[in-house]
């Protein structure tokens, strides 16, 4: 039996240059990952982003992903998003997943990249 996969439809409206070249999109390394207590989404993210400093950012990817199975991944993430409070925690970017519907189930899949890629390298 085949599934039915459903995709958001394309965006129609378009992004000139300059604003798309605003975004910050970086490869990071998840040092740390634990649940975020008292949430039932949210992992919380400790990451080495290229830079001295580590990054802190939430995401509400729990139902898909245990913390364990993601310490060591390379995966994508915007940077030059403003911080945001969630449950006391600043979150300073965001993590790329890519969405889909199967069977009328919503499926995540964060975006992991290759090991090799050096955490920091900018995606263009």
């Amino acid at each position: 039996m085949e599934e039915m996969i459903e995709l958001e439809p394309l965006t129609k409206e378009y992004v000139d240059f300059d604003t798309f070249s605003k975004s910050d999109f970086r490869v990071v390394h998840i040092k740390e990952c634990e649940a975020v207590p008292k949430s039932k989404k949210l992992l919380k993210f400790v990451l080495d982003d290229g830079t001295e400093e580590e990054r802190i950012i939430l995401s509400g990817i729990h139902s898909y992903y245990e913390p364990e199975e993601l310490v060591g991944k390379k995966v994508i993430a915007i940077l030059n998003l403003p911080p945001r409070n969630m449950m006391g925690i600043d979150s300073c970017g965001m993590l790329m997943s890519a969405v889909h519907n199967v069977d009328g189930e919503e499926r995540l899949n964060l975006m992991i990249v290759d090991d090799t890629i050096p955490a920091g390298s900018k995606l263009y």
